[in-house]
């Protein structure tokens, strides 16, 4: 068995056990401590306290700015990582009841309208700032937040493609070509929410009678799938920093802003393979501290975290008022015209899609 199909096989077993939503489930690391301090008491209005922020691994702000939101408010900001983004909107469906947090960020517009359905998140509506309101969800606005937005595209290693004297692929029909057999890595669907993006970009380009022949035939040309974003990257990838060896990865399209040398990106988003995916924090339904969840999604959106977001994890802020680094504008150049799905068409089909999704994988 390829090591590809072996790790394909892994995540569709994660995704069987969450998508069945039985037995007991913990938020994040096993070696994660249980916070410490005294949090305010639900209702009482005070802000202070500890206040546990559930997030996907890729979750990053700069130390400095967490301690200067920990020193204004007086809360002690703990963040508790249930995996990434996929795995997180199901974790935090699963413990519903019970929750392990008081505020979670990470849930995107892919994977959003199941915990919203199940009562994950109490109501909150933000003060947006100016151009956040087209992010905002047609159901569910009053209780998820829009945080960031960033297109979901197929990355490539442009030096390797030179180096090899080979031209780079540009549409979702050549990842299936024979001349780039074996080189592409994606996270999968089911535990990712890049890769559920990148599900949705087949399902959008290929509908319903095609898109599990095109993963049949991806899967056929040798393309390796993985749990999440940052193994992709950082483990396959040829420009990951790693000893990775597939030049064709799944990322963003501001990924190319930070793998720049000599004046020069070292990769390429292929902009006709782009899913726009946008990101959001919202308080947990039964947190024990709401008062200090609701000053953490404030925190989200103001102008220091908003401008933080680009070169702490790879995306845009939602805030026009808030003006990207320049390598950004020179290099993470974003799609015209990318992928969509309506959200309630995600709605009604997420989870027999993930289940199909995993049926083909599984062959």
């Amino acid at each position: 068995m390829k090591i590809a199909r072996a790790r394909a096989l892994t995540t569709a077993a994660t995704a069987a056990l969450l998508l069945a939503v039985t037995g007991c489930s913990t938020m994040g690391d096993d070696s994660a401590s249980e916070p410490t301090g005294t949090s305010s008491p639900a209702g009482d209005g005070e802000v202070g306290g500890t206040v546990v922020l559930v997030t996907h691994s890729s979750f990053a702000l700069p130390k400095k700015l967490v301690r200067s939101f920990e020193s204004e408010t007086g809360i002690d900001l703990q963040t508790r990582s249930a995996g990434d983004g996929g795995t997180l909107s199901a974790k935090l469906s699963l413990t519903k009841d019970d929750p392990t947090g008081d505020v979670a960020f990470g849930v995107d517009n892919t994977f959003a309208s199941r915990p919203l359905e199940e009562g994950v998140f109490a109501s909150y509506t933000a003060d947006l700032p100016p151009g956040a309101e087209q992010y905002a969800l047609d159901d569910g606005a009053d209780r998820l937040t829009p945080v960031d937005v960033g297109n979901v595209c197929v990355n490539v290693d442009t030096t390797w493609f030179e180096r090899e004297g080979i031209e780079p692929p540009q549409t979702l029909d050549d990842l299936t070509d024979p001349t780039y057999r074996d080189l592409f890595v994606t996270p999968g669907a089911s535990t990712s929410s890049p890769g559920m993006a990148f599900l949705l970009s087949t399902i959008a380009e290929y509908g319903e009678d095609g898109w599990q022949d095109y993963w049949t035939d991806l899967l056929a040309n040798g393309a390796e799938v993985v749990d999440g974003w940052e193994d992709a990257y950082y483990g396959d990838f040829t420009q990951g920093g790693g000893n990775g060896d597939r030049p064709i990865v799944l990322s963003y399209d501001s990924s190319p802003a930070f793998t720049v040398k000599g004046g020069r990106s070292t990769t390429a988003a292929l902009l006709d393979t782009c899913f726009r995916q946008v990101e959001y924090v919202g308080v947990l339904e039964g947190a024990a501290n709401p008062a200090g969840a609701e000053a953490v999604v404030d925190w989200m959106l103001s102008d220091e975290v908003q401008g933080a977001l680009p070169e702490s994890m790879y995306v845009f802020p939602v805030s026009d008022d808030v003006e990207v680094p320049a390598d950004w504008a020179r290099y993470a150049e974003q799609p015209t015209d990318p992928y969509e799905v309506a959200p309630a068409d995600i709605a009604a089909n997420r989870e027999r899609w993930l289940t199909e999704w995993t049926d083909v994988i599984s062959r």
